[in-house]
């Protein structure tokens, strides 16, 4: 058994871990609240733009555009796919950098043909140790997700769309079915499916509408503000899940700290006690054998 002064050494040492954990669970759960309030704050306008995409496309479902082009003509193996990965800064938050890569490295691995857009410090180091080449990334976005920075990486994977260098955009993130619940899901960006604005209500519906300067024009900048729109989202509910998952790591860690400080408190007070006996017991024998000498 340990001594005393080792035991309170390792008392010590998990209540000062505990302080930390404690505290990083306050403040993920700080950031968590103020993410989910940004996003409640800005879904009310991209809400809009899908459903005025959505009027669009129902009244004019013959229109040919540059966005929703599924370039039918390239063989499915000749298919260029940008993969925009979002993962966290740092870790200690269960397994939500994990789940993310996981589903990259699948697909990466079923398309070779493929480039590899990360966000996230955990994702570049992970992806660079690897070896796997990493085609551009986004400084300082995943712990403060923002429209500025989400209109940065859309005006990056527009263009490389509309250059013809990729031809399919996809975005692997996590997303936050509740408080207890993240889920990492891949939705595909570019080229846009008419099916998906199918079910998109339209709280007026109007008859004739008038787009100008023409209709080309009217998707030329809505649909890349939509774009931005579901990075943003993306971004705001990966930083959610995250600062979620991390909540749920530090209130294990700070609870399995407790059972531990009980355990050692026990041990401790054993010791404690075994010592205070073994000390009784040679006082006892020395004024025993101090009667027999005398």
């Amino acid at each position: 058994m340990a001594n005393t002064k080792e035991i309170q050494n390792r008392i010590k040492s998990i209540k000062d871990t505990q302080k930390i954990t404690n505290a990083m669970y306050m403040i993920s759960s700080s950031k968590l609240k103020k993410a989910r309030t940004d996003l409640e704050n800005t879904e009310p306008y991209f809400y809009t733009l899908q459903v005025a995409l959505a009027r669009m496309l129902r009244h004019v479902p013959e229109m040919e555009h540059l966005y929703f082009d599924s370039r039918e003509g390239i063989k499915e193996e000749d298919r260029r796919r940008g993969y925009l990965v979002i993962t966290a800064d740092k870790g200690m938050a269960g397994a939500y950098n994990h789940n993310v890569i996981k589903i990259a490295e699948q697909e990466l691995a079923a398309h070779p043909n493929s480039e590899l857009y990360v966000v996230g410090q955990v994702g570049r180091h992970y992806f660079a140790k690897k070896g796997v080449p990493i085609d551009i990334h986004f400084q300082y976005t995943a712990q403060n997700p923002s429209l500025h920075r989400a209109r940065v990486i859309a005006d990056k994977m527009l263009e490389n769309y509309e250059n013809g260098d990729i031809d399919e955009v996809y975005i692997i993130y996590t997303n936050m079915k509740s408080s207890v619940v993240v889920e990492p899901q891949m939705i595909q960006l570019l080229p846009m499916k008419r099916t998906d604005f199918a079910g998109v209500p339209a709280d007026v519906f109007h008859e004739e509408i008038t787009m100008e300067p023409s209709p080309k024009a009217v998707l030329d900048r809505i649909v890349p503000n939509c774009v931005m729109g579901y990075i943003y989202g993306a971004l705001v509910e990966s930083f959610c899940s995250e600062q979620n998952s991390r909540m749920m790591a530090m209130d294990s860690a700070t609870k399995s700290a407790k059972e531990m400080l009980d355990d050692l408190n026990i041990k401790y007070n054993r010791a404690r006690q075994a010592a205070i006996t073994q000390e009784i017991t040679e006082i006892a024998g020395g004024a025993r054998a101090q009667r027999d000498r005398s």
